[in-house]
């Protein structure tokens, strides 16, 4: 199982963004998906996620400005992130967490920089 996040960059304050991350392995359909995300010198936190039926969470950092969706045809999770502030700067990784499994899986991390 391997999970590829895309998508990260160096955007200015009030700019988007969008972050793929493209799951091998066949595991998608049966996967929880989440976007995490750690800033310098902080903890990874959760961002957002969606389940295999499309519900979706969000922290209350970004709800309102940031979306998640998933392209089950494509095994590819997004996070479509609007409005973006300098305190968004960040590593974002995706998770996967397959259901009736014992064993979850992290992407590779990309950097996304909101410079003010």
């Amino acid at each position: 199982v391997q999970l590829q996040a895309s998508g990260g960059g160096l955007v200015q304050t009030g700019g988007s963004l969008r972050l793929s991350c493209t799951v091998s392995g066949r595991i998608f359909s049966i996967s929880a998906m989440s976007w995490y995300r750690q800033a310098p010198g902080k903890q990874r936190e959760l961002v957002a996620s969606i389940t295999t039926g499309d519900r979706t969470d969000y922290s209350d950092s970004v709800k309102g400005r940031f979306t998640i969706s998933r392209d089950n045809a494509k095994d590819t999770v997004y996070l479509q992130m609007n409005s973006l502030k300098p305190e968004d700067t960040a590593v974002y990784y995706c998770y996967a967490a397959p259901k009736f499994s014992p064993n979850n899986y992290w992407g590779q991390g990309t950097l996304v920089t909101v410079s003010s």
